[in-house]
């Protein structure tokens, strides 16, 4: 199969899609250009479908370079046959190409090869041929016995030529893949927890017994990480025999006179040689499987996390919690800037003063909301700020939003915060986090490493090479899915747009530094290295304040003139766009086939282009949405069997749903109790920052474990 129909059949596309989004891949263009801009020529794929598409195409390009170094190998040996290289040919994936390569590979010095040293292939063969009788095997032994080849007797004759065989079945594709694939089918997975798991970490996993197949991702990397820990073994439990027999009804002819030789080291070839490897490479496959898994949960979680609501032209306080050192705060604009920062102590007795800060905060500056922290102190701050609000009267006018802290420390202590903040200190830099996630989520998160984040599945456990790059496309979909607004973005967002390397992104910033805002899309070609082909990319995803409105909507440059031949076919103009007029005419049924006519434009771009006209600017992410906290629960200690809470979803496994219901540890809803029906994962239900009510089922204070439902709410 070559690779356009292995792309075609996999992704269930034609070979005319394949054909059309290699040769745009080929050219540099980016994934959210193709997925936007390049509808008519790709047939309407998403960005998904093109992610994966991405992914297969590497997949399938490794194992055509695999291919050539394997061929290139045989062939060097002088082993390479026809019917051999079809076979090669033929492979689709690596286990099964590395399985036909098992004979050829380089090898250490090993039993079979210290015999085929010894001379003794020719009694191997007269062995796997099986013509001779047994009084013929031993006379042929004997012409074999050479002291100075350490070949003392017929006997270590034999036994040699049994190893050279012995090796062949184990290197045979064949029974290789036959016997990889009964382990699959077949096998379980049986473990127990060690005695070193003192605090109960893998109890789940004690006397833990699954059919390999049936093994969730979770699952495998779980069990995976307990062994490298020595607090939990386990093993792979199967029918050993039964593959064994297998092999030697093909392998022995009826009546030999070899059976029982030929039997015995079959077994040997199983046990020593064909079973460790087997269960090796199983372990390897189901890792690969599990981490190829995790990731995809990973990056859909972070982008869902990137995607999430902002809170638009407030001025925001941002306040990190805390004890005996203090309560730190920082007030924001409307665009982000650092108006003031302040410490209060209000978790230890100051509740007074920190009161009347916040007071003078409010008369000289005025905020629009507060993001609390969710990390130490959250609660007691939480109920401090209420008291505040609610004796300030401010209860209706100032929202109060929890934060998720994940990440934060990470960034206020890295070296793109200090070059922000030069004279603050890292709890102050915390705080600003805070704040400018409430603004706006994805434009902060965006100067996080992922991976702090903590919205992934045993993501310490990857292969960070592995892990960047699904975590990159994930980010860079999200930031082309809302667009940039150029003046404002930092460079950690700039970075992600389509298009823009990190050093055009520095480049842009030192320009908008020197030269003030951009006016105008076209005004990034005045940025050094900024050609054509990256506006191209660029420009569509660019957001610019202009009296021009199609400048701050996602309709790309090379659409104005088509535009604007829309507009008055529609009897608009530009200046009518965001009226009532404009938004009840785009809204009425049309002739799409005489609008296209007369703008030249395909169906998918058309009809793109009036949903942006509706709403130039429009924002996708929705409005933001606030868990009200019980002010009775501030600890683990405090929940009781059968509470019924709000709380907001913070990360989504293959189990279940981690919740924060605001006592400082996240409580699991497990995939059962999510729904009243069956379903395979829980964001077919459930997405991060979604607001829930749950009820507490179970609370393990000693192990730090608070067991939620969804669906026995009611």
């Amino acid at each position: 199969m070559n690779k356009i129909e292995y792309l075609a059949k996999t992704l269930s596309l034609s070979e005319n899609q394949v054909n059309t989004v290699l040769r745009m891949l080929l050219e540099g263009a980016t994934i959210p250009f193709i997925a936007r801009y390049r509808k008519e020529e790709t047939g309407n794929l998403s960005d998904v479908t093109l992610r994966a598409f991405e992914e297969e195409n590497q997949k399938i390009d490794k194992v055509l370079d695999r291919k050539e170094t394997i061929l290139k190998t045989i062939e060097e040996q002088g082993k390479l046959t026809d019917e051999l290289r079809e076979h090669i040919d033929e492979c689709v994936s690596l286990s099964e190409l590395e399985a036909l390569y098992r004979p050829y590979r380089p090898k250490r010095k090993t039993r079979g090869s210290i015999a085929k040293e010894k001379g003794l292939e020719p009694l191997a063969l007269f062995l796997k041929e099986q013509r001779g009788s047994r009084s013929e095997l031993m006379d042929y032994s004997e012409k074999f016995v050479d002291p100075n080849k350490k070949v003392l007797s017929k006997e270590e004759a034999l036994e040699g030529a049994l190893d050279i065989l012995s090796e062949e079945v184990a290197d045979d594709s064949n029974y290789y893949l036959q016997a990889k694939d009964y382990l699959f089918r077949t096998g379980k997975i049986e473990a127990k927890r060690a005695k070193e798991d003192v605090d109960g970490k893998y109890s789940n996993y004690d006397s833990f017994a699954m059919n390999i197949k049936y093994l969730k991702p979770h699952q495998i990397l779980a069990l995976q990480r307990g062994k490298r820990e020595k607090k939990l073994s386990y093993s792979f439990v199967y029918d050993k025999q039964t593959t064994i027999n297998a092999i030697a009804r093909d392998y022995i002819k009826r009546n030999s006179a070899f059976e029982d030789l030929l039997r015995g080291m079959i077994e040997d070839s199983y046990k020593r040689l064909l079973e460790p490897s087997l269960e090796n490479e199983m372990n390897n496959d189901l890792f690969e499987k599990a981490q190829e898994s995790s990731l995809k949960l990973f990056a859909k979680n972070l982008k869902e996390l990137l995607l999430a609501s902002p809170l638009k032209g407030k001025q925001i306080l941002g306040f990190d919690p805390g004890y005996r050192n203090g309560c730190k705060l920082a007030l924001i604009d409307k665009e982000g800037k650092v108006l003031e920062t302040g410490i209060i102590y209000p978790t230890i007795g100051k509740e007074k003063e920190s009161a009347l800060f916040l007071k003078k905060l409010y008369c000289r500056y005025g905020f629009n909301a507060i993001a609390l922290g969710n990390g130490t102190a959250s609660r007691e701050s939480e109920a401090f700020l209420q008291r505040y609000l609610e004796s300030e009267g401010l209860k209706e006018k100032i929202l109060l939003v929890i934060v998720n802290e994940s990440g934060a420390s990470v960034y206020s202590a890295s070296s793109l915060a200090i070059k922000e903040f030069p004279k603050m200190d890292i709890d102050e830099r915390s705080a600003v986090s805070l704040a400018r996630r409430l603004l706006d989520p994805m434009a902060e998160l965006v100067k996080i490493p992922p991976e702090a984040i903590g919205v992934g599945q045993y993501q310490h456990d990857m292969d960070e090479k592995k892990l960047k790059q699904p975590l990159e496309a994930a980010t860079t979909d999200a930031v082309n899915e809302v667009g940039v607004w150029l003046n404002t973005a930092s460079f950690s967002l700039l970075r992600y747009v389509s298009g823009i390397s990190q050093k055009l992104a520095e480049e842009i910033v030192h320009y908008r530094d020197e030269h003030g805002p951009f006016k105008e899309r076209k005004d990034l070609l005045k940025v050094k290295g900024f050609g054509q082909k990256t506006f191209m990319d660029a420009a569509g995803f660019i957001r610019i304040e202009n009296e021009n409105p199609l400048e701050r909507s996602a309709v790309h440059p090379k659409d104005y003139q088509a535009t604007m031949k829309l507009l008055d076919a529609l009897g608009l103009s530009l200046k009518d766009l965001g009226t009532d007029k404009a938004k009840s005419i785009l809204e009425e049924n049309h002739s799409f086939d005489e609008l296209q006519k007369k703008t030249c434009l395909g169906p998918y771009t058309l009809k793109d282009i009036i949903e942006e006209l509706k709403k130039p600017g429009r924002d996708l992410r929705e409005s933001i949405e606030t868990a009200s906290l019980e002010n009775s629960v501030k600890d683990i200690k405090d929940l009781k069997e059968g509470m019924i809470l709000d709380g907001t979803v913070r990360n989504l496994s293959d189990f279940g749903a981690f919740v924060d219901i605001g006592v400082h540890q996240d409580g699991l809803v497990y995939i059962k109790e999510i729904a009243n029906r069956y379903i395979s994962h829980p964001s077919e239900c459930l997405k991060l920052g979604q607001i829930v009510k749950v009820k507490v089922i179970g609370v393990d204070l000693a192990r730090k474990r608070i067991s939620l439902s969804i669906k026995q709410v009611g």
